[in-house]
This record gives C-alpha cells, structure tokens and sequence, in this order.
C-alpha cells in the first residue's frame, strides 16, 4: 500500500521517515519531489581488473550538459530513508518528456536504509542538469511482514559506487 502525501508528512513529523531540508511545498499525492545534488559522475571505461571507471563532475550554477550514449550517475540531494517504509525512486514525468529517465533498473530503496540515493540518469537527448533542481519522486509502500535489516552495503555511502566494497 502507498501512502499518501499527508501520510508522508505524518511520518516525518513522527520519525518513521527521514527526509533532510523536507520542504512541504514538494509533497504530491503519493510522491515527495527530491532534488539532484552537485555532482554527476559520467562513465569513463573500465579498470584493468574489468570495473566501471567513473569522473566526478562539480556541477556549477550554470549546469552541466548530459548527451545521449553516455552513462551518468547522480545522487539526491537529501538524505532519504525509513526504519518502517520501503521506497520506491522514480523520475518526474516532466523531466521524463523532457528526455532524461532516472532509475531505469534500480528504483527500490530498502527499508531500514537512510543516505542519499545513486540515481541512475540516461539522456534520450541533449539535456542540462543543475544542482538541486527537482529531479525525481520518491514514494514509500507499506511492508507486509516483519522488517529486517539483511545488509546495507551502499547504504553505508552518500555518492555513487563505482562497485561494492571489498
């Protein structure tokens, strides 16, 4: 079950999710709007033993322009999370006709996680991106059973990874 956007607010008022700088006035029906934050890595190649090899761009106030073809990887702007709630991290759909797609094989947050969250960004075209625009949704669904926390390799990170931990 989704919840709603009073639910949202509800929970962050009594702690079962954690949202930082919450702004009331990106709450949806069913969604909280997050936003991008300052840096984009952009695939490179590979390294000698086969792993993705990333540069970190600083995006400026101006933007930084993403091309089709490449492989970007963001992270939200606010920390995200829930001790109760599972997550779901989806594009906005203005941003979506736009051009750019988030999250198009990794969309769930697991609860119990709480960081900021690797977006995955593909260019369908030429798009600039700016730091902390309004990127994505996040929307949080009620467990059926009980919660456990079964590992949190990249919950333990706030910026993409390249691969897991050693």
């Amino acid at each position: 079950m989704i919840l709603t956007g009073q639910k949202i607010i509800d929970s962050i008022c009594n702690g079962d999710i954690t949202i930082s700088n919450f702004d009331y006035s990106r709450i949806n029906p069913n969604s909280y709007n997050y936003l991008l934050g300052d840096e984009i890595k952009v695939f490179s190649g590979k390294t000698p033993d086969g792993f993705p090899k990333f540069d970190t761009v600083k995006l400026k106030e101006e933007g930084y322009v993403l091309h089709p073809g490449a492989m970007y990887l963001g992270v939200t702007d606010e920390i995200i999370g829930s001790s109760r709630y599972a997550m779901s991290l989806i594009g906005r759909s203005s941003i979506g006709r736009l051009g750019l797609f988030l999250q198009i094989s990794a969309n769930l947050g697991h609860t119990t996680s709480s960081h900021q969250w690797t977006l995955e960004l593909h260019a369908a075209r030429a798009i600039r991106v700016y730091p902390k625009m309004p990127i994505g949704q996040v929307s949080f669904w009620q467990n059926d059973g009980s919660i456990q926390c079964l590992g949190k390799n990249y919950a333990l990170y706030n910026s993409p990874m390249e691969r897991l931990p050693a």
